[in-house]
């Protein structure tokens, strides 16, 4: 009973193997038909095999249209890593492609949607913003303008989370110097939104902690007047009692 299941397990392999394959022998035309069909039905990891081949001809008159589809089939997967290898392949080919716009705007989203929590090292989210910048350098006018800059505003809103959380770190560890350093830097933005309600929330417990009441007196006076209803405030006015 194993054997046969082993050999139809193994008849299994074969046969999606060979469906798989495409045949070589095609005219190039026709594998871009093939390919486009594929696509227009969201079938992309069955159209992959063929732009890839159509790729490989290198004086086709497909092979920039199927650079870019490749590319396109990877990105709607949300395999954003390989997609992003086949939009720079693209740049580097085919930079003169009349959508070669649409390469350079996702790439930055690329290294967006590989970009780590704020909890975590921000690589993937500077290269989005230095991708998206770059897009709108070169193509000022595009109506994805708008877009990538919203993208960049998202991207910069995730590295002021982590100076956020790398400040609480230091606070965490009684490094009060360079946690403060971290919250000033978000402090000094003028935000009105969470990540400042917390960086001067945690600054005055600093502050108290170093019995600096000057400096208290001034950072719950901006949350007072940022964060009426906060409830950080009530937390910090009954420290302060508490240490009277």
């Amino acid at each position: 009973m194993k054997k046969i299941l082993f050999i139809l397990l193994v008849v299994f392999i074969l046969l999606s193997c060979s469906s798989n394959k495409i045949d070589r022998n095609l005219p190039v035309a026709k594998k871009m038909q093939i390919a486009n069909e594929l696509y227009d039905t969201k079938k992309y990891h069955k159209a992959i095999p063929y732009y890839t081949d159509v790729v490989l001809e290198r004086n086709s008159a497909f092979t920039a249209e199927a650079q870019m589809k490749l590319a396109d089939c990877y990105f709607l997967q949300n395999k954003f890593l390989d997609a992003r290898f086949e939009y720079e392949e693209m740049i580097r080919l085919f930079k003169n492609y009349e959508k070669i716009a649409d390469a350079y705007f996702r790439i930055g989203v690329c290294y967006y949607e590989q970009s780590l929590n704020a909890h975590y090292t921000q690589e993937e989210t500077y290269k989005a913003i230095d991708a998206f910048q770059t897009f709108l350098d070169k193509f000022p006018l595009s109506d994805k303008r708008q877009e990538a800059v919203d993208y960049i505003e998202k991207c910069q809103y995730k590295l002021l989370e982590k100076k956020l959380y790398n400040g609480y770190a230091y606070y965490k560890i009684y490094d009060y110097s360079a946690a403060l350093m971290y919250f000033d830097e978000i402090i000094e933005l003028k935000m009105t939104d969470k990540i400042d309600k917390m960086a001067l929330y945690y600054s005055a417990r600093i502050y108290l902690r170093r019995n600096d009441r000057q400096n208290v007196d001034l950072i719950l006076e901006k949350m007072k007047n940022k964060y009426p209803e906060s409830k950080e405030i009530i937390k910090i006015e009954n420290m302060i009692n508490s240490m009277n």
